[in-house]
């Protein structure tokens, strides 16, 4: 009887064991994973400052002599400087 009560312990051992070194492959997968999304999110960010900016120099370069043409550039140049300043 006393064996069997030894083999159980030592089985609960090595079960933890490989429980506790599953929970650290997860824990690194997990970080791995969030450094991933890390970076993405940065690409994602600077895609859309650089798209910001073009639309920006677009804008600055046009010209005209209609009044309603230079108010909706003004805004549209508004809105593009207001989405920059929430990037940075």
């Amino acid at each position: 009887m006393s064996y069997h009560r030894d083999m159980a312990r030592g089985w609960e051992s090595k079960s933890v064991e490989e429980q506790q070194s599953a929970a650290d492959l997860t824990a690194s997968g997990a970080l791995i994973d969030a450094a991933k999304k890390n970076v993405l999110e940065r690409a994602r960010i600077e895609r859309q400052r650089q798209e910001l900016d073009l639309q920006r120099e677009r804008i600055l370069s046009e010209r005209t002599s209609s009044p309603v043409r230079r108010a909706a550039l003004e805004a549209a140049l508004a809105d593009i400087e207001s989405r920059l300043a929430l990037l940075t």
